[in-house]
């Protein structure tokens, strides 16, 4: 396991990747009864699949032991097909229920939180490593420093919100606990109560918010391919999922005939 570990460190797997695939090994290993077994994965895959686990959580297993098995152990991994990945039309707020979620939540910090979430569309880690040095007042844009897959982007931030950042923090972290960085459950919590003084009855994740940002920026008109930019999405793909749940008004687009 340690070897499996290094291996990934090497690669730029984030810590929450390495502690994915370590979960995933140790799971199959115990499988085979402590003794490696590559060519047990076809089974070891259609035992999750029996015990209910989603198809993302099977294709990640996969992924984890073919790791192992290349990199660890050098030995061509087990060729099995896989169930296809769901793809789950996002939850999205609408921008009232958001604007009653920052109204309704007094506390300063707990209010920066939900404005930056939404104004940024930036993922809950990005949240947690955000310092004032990566906000330009000028531009009003964030630079995301070693996103998803080890990658700097720009993004948005409001332009009220990031007049409110560089008026209480002078630098370093922005969200800032006890016992130093502030944590995701701690980020978590906040807008669940928030979203509970607002009156919304779903339950409401920071990933939300950043369903919402991608969603209305493609109702307001803005491309995708800046919206995908943005969000720091690899693939177009990814962000096409947003065009199912944006409410564009059909009735505004003319048919070719008609012009």
């Amino acid at each position: 396991m340690e070897k499996a570990v290094e291996e990934m460190k090497l690669r730029g797997f984030s810590p929450r990747s390495i502690k994915a695939y370590c979960y995933h090994i140790k799971d199959f290993m115990e499988y085979c009864n402590g003794e490696f077994s590559g060519a047990r994965k076809r089974s070891y895959l259609l035992h999750l699949l029996e015990r209910g686990k989603e198809p993302s959580s099977v294709r990640l297993a996969s992924s984890a032991v073919d790791f192992y098995t290349l990199f660890v152990r050098h030995e061509t991994p087990e060729e099995v097909p896989l169930p296809k990945k769901k793809n789950h039309m996002p939850d999205v707020l609408t921008k009232e229920q958001i604007k009653s979620m920052i109204q309704n939540t007094e506390n300063i910090k707990h209010r920066l939180i939900i404005e930056i979430l939404y104004s940024s569309g930036i993922r809950l880690s990005e949240l947690l490593n955000l310092k004032v040095e990566d906000i330009s007042l000028e531009s009003n844009t964030i630079r995301v420093r070693d996103g998803k897959g080890a990658k700097d982007r720009l993004t948005l931030i409001g332009k009220n919100t990031s007049a409110k950042i560089r008026s209480l923090f002078d630098s370093g972290l922005i969200l800032k606990g006890r016992k130093g960085k502030y944590s995701g459950k701690s980020v978590q919590l906040v807008i669940s109560n928030a979203a509970k003084r607002a009156g919304i009855k779903q339950k409401v994740t920071p990933h939300m918010l950043r369903h919402s940002f991608a969603t209305h920026l493609l109702e307001s008109g803005v491309d995708i391919r800046y919206i995908q930019s943005l969000l720091g999405h690899e693939r177009l793909a990814t962000t096409q999922i947003y065009t199912r749940v944006a409410k564009n008004k059909l009735e505004l687009i003319k048919s070719p005939l008609d012009d």
